[in-house]
């Protein structure tokens, strides 16, 4: 019995992605980034933990959800083959119920927050479900995953927010929010057409969309100016010019770009998946500028 316990958490480890922690970490640093921004500084341990603990499990039912959704699809790819909904392990409906209670454990965490916060994180589920069906028929599913990763975003001024009613907290945002919701989609854009480009050869036997298909020739000039339209947004509203921790970050963050597309200038499947499995350590540079720079002020 101890055994098959054993087992059975193993698969659900796997299920979840858990020794892959580029997923949730690619999800985590923006929504810090937006909470100290928001903020102005520290938020507190409270909305921190929060944060932190509802990306991991918001990204862990993500898992399950994709994993149910491409079954028939992930046996075929040589890097989804061994998934354990595709191979039979755990079966689908299995699998949909340890999201449910991933999904519901984060949203219990989330009322703990405002009321102005709950509603944002319907719609943070809506776009969460919504992503792994889109690449049947969005010809850029990942401008999909793009909103639902940025979705931590208005969440994170909401729920810093000292409006007097609960709608007025949930609509009424700063500009700074969108800016920061487009550049992480700009982001998102970059980092998983560069994964896309992984699978292209398998994408285009099963049908499957995407946007490194979608783009074609053009998929590397189109990563390009995704990651320059991110840093750009940034640059524009980070105010680096006053915060020397924030010019840092920010130009080792476009040094990172840059290496980024020079790593992958052959689309070789190996320094694809490298690339994509680092981004998050662009992420973290941002956030890190941004860290020390309130911490300086």
């Amino acid at each position: 019995m101890g055994f098959q316990m054993r087992d059975k958490v193993a698969l659900y480890l796997d299920l979840i992605r858990w020794n892959r922690p580029a997923g949730w970490l690619l999800l985590l640093w923006p929504t810090l980034s937006a909470l100290w921004l928001a903020g102005a500084g520290f938020p507190g341990w409270h909305v921190v933990s929060v944060f932190t603990l509802g990306t991991v499990l918001m990204r862990s039912a993500g898992c399950c959800v994709n994993d149910v959704a491409d079954r028939d699809f992930d046996q075929f790819v040589e890097r989804t083959a061994n998934r354990p909904v595709t191979t039979g392990r755990i079966s689908a409906k299995e699998a949909l119920a340890v999201g449910a209670v991933l999904a519901m454990s984060a949203f219990a965490l989330v009322l703990t927050l405002g009321s102005a916060t709950v509603l944002w994180s319907f719609a943070a589920l809506f776009v969460t479900v919504l992503y792994p069906f889109a690449k049947r028929w969005v010809s850029m599913p990942q401008a999909v995953l793009g909103i639902a990763f940025s979705m931590g975003i208005p969440m994170a001024f909401v729920a810093q927010s000292d409006g007097v009613g609960v709608w007025q907290q949930a609509t009424q945002l700063p500009a700074l929010v969108w800016v920061l919701l487009c550049a992480n989609l700009l982001w998102v854009l970059a980092y998983d057409t560069v994964y896309a480009m992984v699978d292209r050869n398998d994408d285009i036997r099963l049908g499957i969309k995407t946007s490194a298909l979608t783009l074609g020739r053009f998929d590397l000039l189109a990563v390009a100016l995704f990651y320059a339209g991110h840093l750009g947004l940034l640059w524009a509203v980070l105010d680096v010019a006053h915060y020397p921790a924030r010019f840092v970050a920010m130009t080792l963050a476009s040094a990172m770009a840059l290496a980024s597309i020079w790593h992958i200038r052959g689309r070789a499947r190996g320094p694809c998946f490298w690339v994509f499995k680092n981004n998050h350590w662009l992420g973290f540079v941002v956030f890190a500028g941004i860290v020390l720079s309130t911490a300086m002020a």
